[in-house]
């Protein structure tokens, strides 16, 4: 199928972290690894060709503040972009996500893929940043068997020269099953 636009089995070039037995917890912002046990980690190429066959939902997980008051609304400060027809969850990539976002990714996913584990996602986020892949190994252990990461993110699809969309974070609590 897309084969060539995989990244299985790519060596660990040199500056490129191990991939950890858990979670990245801080720096997400920091080169990541060549890929994730248990996930396809694709290229551009291979993101591109999955959504055209509409092959997993494509999920950006940015990280974004939001308000202190209870309940609060996301805090977007300019305008963010994201690949077309993707959903918006932020800060489920965090390494401990507070519960309320851990239960919130939980209920999402199960609305997003009407309760089947065997539905294709894509988590990304942004060049070199921890928080996609923290997502998919989040989804891998919450059983989902059709993980994709897609590491270069809405950096490496803008420098494709790939249309984007402007990007509205879900309100928590949003898409229960």
């Amino acid at each position: 199928m897309m084969a060539a636009a995989l990244l299985f089995g790519t060596p660990a070039l040199a500056g490129t972290p191990e991939e950890p037995a858990g979670f990245r917890m801080s720096d997400y912002r920091s080169p990541t690894p060549a890929g994730l046990a248990g996930a396809t980690t694709l290229d551009t190429g291979g993101a591109r060709a999955l959504l055209a066959e509409r092959g997993a939902i494509p999920i950006n997980v940015l990280k974004l503040d939001r308000s202190t008051l209870p309940g609060g609304p996301w805090l977007l400060s300019r305008p963010m972009r994201q690949i077309p027809g993707s959903l918006w969850l932020p800060n489920v990539g965090l390494g401990e996500p507070p519960e309320e976002i851990g239960a919130w990714f939980r209920a999402a996913l199960e609305h997003l893929t009407g309760g089947d584990r065997g539905r294709g996602l894509l988590f990304y986020c942004l060049a070199d940043c921890w928080m996609s892949w923290n997502a998919a190994k989040r989804a891998l252990l919450l059983g989902y068997s059709r993980v994709y990461w897609y590491p270069a993110g809405v950096d490496g699809w803008i420098e494709a020269g790939l249309p984007t969309e402007e990007a509205k974070p879900l309100p928590v609590g949003a898409m229960q099953p």
